[in-house]
């Protein structure tokens, strides 16, 4: 079955949901190989999550960190891109349902990534700001440029200060990135563009309900990371959760109530899940249970890869991190067993090799860890993280870019990019989103 105009041939047809590290590092890798490969995605184009926090807080600009999937794939003449949003998946029938309609395969690989997960809160779900993509950066520089628009017309001086204060939820590399970024905004950038407001009032409160900030990495990173923050002058707020927001204030277990306009979540994530499962065998917190081959339950020819994975064992009891790293060598593995298929040859099971970890807080303030052996900090383990992330980028142009912006910040203390291209209001977001889910609902029903 297909009604994606995809070409037939006598050649097994991958089918690849999702364009993230693990799908991209996929398809590149089977660009040689005997198959058919499709990919669908709902943007047809690659972000570079780990700098999405920057175009939110206007550093750099969105075309910067994402790259046309089309064009990366331009010299693989088997290779087909359709922008299109996958519903279902019939493991009987091998067919996947998008919403532009079914598509057959031999292989299925679901590499969708993760979803914010708001832990069951109705209401903060709709009223906090996400980060998963770049459409979120951009309506939260929107949002954060707007907030102080409006604090500059007030009188009133409880709501210019709930509209100068942040609140981001999770203290990990996003929010811990996120909150340094917010407070050198606050200390070099936006003084200069409103000079009549008073930014002693401007708040940055970061929440954690771990005992430490950036809890998957080492104490030297932990302890580092938050005296950078305490620096710069950030809130950490340790062992807290919050519980409930109505759009004004921020309520924790801790029974205390920040105010704010904007709540920033970038704590707990899920796998981003399609249906055609049975609940249970193929689950796990979330995300599809696989093998060492990275196989659903007892499909051998649909896999999960990436975030969306989650790969137990007796050693890794948690399994791994929802890392790139760990996507980047998952989809490397499958292709390469993937080609030993088409040779009759054993397939391999995945293992992860383990790179380290980091994150920045700000100008000449990170943290580093390098095969877990290597600790570094302050400069160089700023040097190591942006060398790195450069590296990291698709495309050329964007290495260039990205590097170009970051030499004028750092000598100029400046953000250019300080534009509401389209003003957002939370609400109508909030709204916008339940019509959204409204509609896919609809579409499954039918």
């Amino acid at each position: 079955m297909n009604n994606l105009n995809i070409p037939e041939t006598n050649q097994p047809r991958i089918v690849i949901i999702g364009c993230g590290f693990a799908g991209l590092n996929l398809a590149k890798n089977l660009k040689k190989q005997p198959y058919q490969v499709v990919m669908i995605d709902k943007h047809n184009y690659h972000t570079f999550q780990p700098l999405l926090y920057q175009v939110a807080t206007a550093g750099l600009e969105p075309d910067s960190i994402a790259y046309p999937i089309r064009n990366i794939f331009k010299k693989q003449k088997k290779f087909f891109f359709r922008m299109a949003e996958a519903h279902s998946v019939d493991t009987e029938s091998q067919i996947i349902n998008t919403n532009i309609g079914p598509l057959s395969y031999d292989y299925l690989v679901i590499a969708t990534g993760s979803a914010t997960n708001y832990f069951g809160m109705e209401r903060v779900e709709k009223l906090a700001i996400p980060m998963k993509s770049v459409p979120e950066a951009l309506n939260l520089r929107s949002l954060i440029l707007q907030n102080f628009e409006a604090a500059s017309l007030t009188e009133n001086l409880k709501e210019r200060e709930r509209l100068m204060n942040f609140v981001i939820v999770g203290a990990g590399p996003t929010g811990t990135e996120l909150a340094g970024a917010l407070a050198e905004l606050k200390t070099h950038v936006l003084p200069n563009d409103y000079p009549d407001l008073d930014f002693r009032r401007m708040s940055i409160h970061l929440i954690e309900m771990a005992d430490k900030v950036l809890p998957p990495m080492s104490d030297f990173s932990s302890k580092n990371a938050l005296e950078y923050l305490e620096s710069l002058g950030v809130q950490v707020w340790l062992n807290t959760a919050v519980q409930d927001y109505d759009g004004e204030m921020v309520k924790t277990n801790q029974k205390k109530k920040l105010p704010a306009s904007t709540l920033i979540w970038a704590a707990g994530v899920s796998g981003a899940l399609i249906d055609g499962f049975a609940q249970g065998e193929d689950f796990a917190k979330g995300r599809y249970l696989v093998n060492k081959l990275n196989q659903i339950g007892q499909h051998k020819n649909v896999f999960a890869i990436g975030d969306v994975a989650s790969m137990l064992s007796d050693e890794n009891p948690k399994g791994h991190p929802m890392l790139a790293q760990v996507a980047i060598q998952q989809g490397e593995n499958l292709a390469a067993n993937l080609a030993r298929e088409a040779k009759k040859k054993e397939w391999k099971a995945f293992t992860y090799n383990d790179m380290g970890s980091m994150a920045t807080v700000g100008r000449n303030k990170a943290v580093a860890e390098l095969y877990n052996k290597f600790m570094l900090k302050g400069f160089a383990g700023w040097y190591v993280w942006m060398m790195v992330h450069l590296i990291s980028l698709v495309g050329f142009r964007n290495r260039l870019v990205v590097l170009l912006n970051w030499f004028i910040n750092y000598f100029s203390y400046d953000r250019k990019i300080r534009l509401i291209i389209r003003p957002v209001n939370r609400h109508s977001l909030a709204e916008k989103e339940l019509a959204l889910e409204s509609h896919k609902e609809a579409l499954n029903q039918d």
